[in-house]
């Protein structure tokens, strides 16, 4: 694997590694709490689970499809992360650097879809 991808690789697990803790450390006793932090918890660490099946893909459109599923899974997170903090009271501190990397790992993602599409239209 190119040193590029490895890297990628290792952003996206930390990135899911983050959700994780930001998760363990909710007040988990508000149901409001618990229910958006669950969603938060399957979205933002499903990002890395597809960048994995993407770097797998067994074709360019394969490849695509899961390149854009990680970045809704990314922006699906920022909705949870923004409920968390503008309506259930989490601190925007907490919420504010792991909104920061969702965001530049969507930016990443929509920049591979794009140059990806592109190259497959120029070779057809």
């Amino acid at each position: 694997m190119d040193e590029r991808k490895e890297a990628l690789r290792r952003r996206t697990k930390a990135f899911a590694s983050a959700i994780v803790r930001f998760y363990i450390d909710l007040d988990r006793s508000r149901e409001e709490i618990r229910v958006l932090g669950r969603q938060l918890l399957r979205s933002g660490t499903s990002v890395a689970a597809n960048y994995r099946e993407a770097a797998r893909a067994r074709s360019e459109a394969e490849f695509v499809s899961k390149i854009e599923q990680c970045v809704q899974e990314a922006d699906e997170s920022q909705l949870w992360l923004e409920l968390l903090r503008d309506d259930c009271g989490v601190a925007p501190g907490n919420v504010e650097p792991v909104w920061r990397e969702a965001d530049e790992l969507i930016a990443i993602f929509v920049t591979m879809s794009k140059n990806t599409k592109k190259r497959l239209q120029t070779e057809t």
